[in-house]
């Protein structure tokens, strides 16, 4: 199988070189890497030329956002498998190889999602994450997360979901697995940590959430089934999150211990 791996890199030069060595130095040799940057200032786009010839596509274009800049290096891509690193992330050495060996050992899967460590700006392990199982259902009421970077699906699957929704500035990604599911992709789990998720004030997804509190999941919800959530919608949604807790407990312990993944970038 041959792996395809999108990074999208945007003015986040102080952590952009790990996560490329972090791919270069996979022990996985069919990797096919693509990088994205729409115009970087922070010295990033000299970091990539630095790398330049062990990427296989380097698409230097003006986009219009994360999705659109993951469509556009999935485009140039190749691969069997395919799986996507922010700029700021890191995979965990052997990380692409026990990827392709799941696929390899279960056919009938599409989508696998493995766990994370949590590190703050200086790379120090703050906490460890755990990828949920998949539940459309549960998915939908916020109730069921897969680690981003720890997550890998084949090319089939990203052409049956259509890609992503350039549109979604809120959870591009979750939106992405959301329409694999419903178009029928079957999702599993390995209970291996592949990759580093790295947290502090400037990431992806303290932006996206900073300010909005609670109702970044109404967003969400919104932007799945066209419509606002009802009294009903917000019930299940507490009752649901509530067993989420109950039936990841690793994850649950770790949040107890040493807080949410996401706060601690906020405090």
């Amino acid at each position: 199988m041959k792996v395809s791996i999108v990074t999208i890199s945007f003015n986040q030069v102080k952590f952009l070189a790990g996560a490329i060595e972090s791919v270069l130095q996979q022990d996985f040799s069919d990797i096919e890497y693509i990088i994205v940057d729409p115009g970087s200032t922070d010295g990033g786009r000299e970091i990539i030329e630095r790398y330049r010839s062990r990427f296989q596509a380097v698409i230097f274009a003006a986009d219009h956002g994360p999705a659109d800049g993951l469509n556009n290096g999935f485009v140039a891509a190749t691969g069997d498998i395919f799986g996507f690193l922010n700029s700021d992330d890191a995979f965990c050495p052997g990380a692409v190889s026990a990827a392709v060996r799941y696929f390899s050992q279960h056919p009938e899967m599409d989508v696998v999602s493995g766990h994370a460590k949590v590190i703050g700006p200086d790379g120090s392990v703050r906490r460890l994450a755990y990828s949920d199982r998949w539940s459309t259902y549960k998915y939908l009421y916020g109730a069921a997360v897969l680690i981003q970077p720890s997550t890998f699906f084949r090319r089939s699957a990203f052409e049956r979901a259509g890609k992503f929704n350039s549109e979604n500035r809120v959870d591009w990604d979750g939106e992405l697995f959301f329409k694999m599911a419903k178009a029928g992709c079957r999702f599993g789990r390995s209970d291996k940590i592949w990759s580093e998720y790295r947290v502090h004030p400037e990431s992806l997804s303290v932006m996206k959430l900073r300010g909005r509190g609670a109702s970044i999941w109404e967003e969400q919800f919104r932007q799945l089934i066209n419509r606002d959530p009802d009294n009903w919608d917000r019930a299940l949604n507490l009752v649901l999150r509530y067993w989420k807790h109950l039936a990841n407990p690793r994850d649950t312990i770790e949040r107890v211990l040493r807080g949410p993944v996401l706060g601690r970038a906020l405090d």
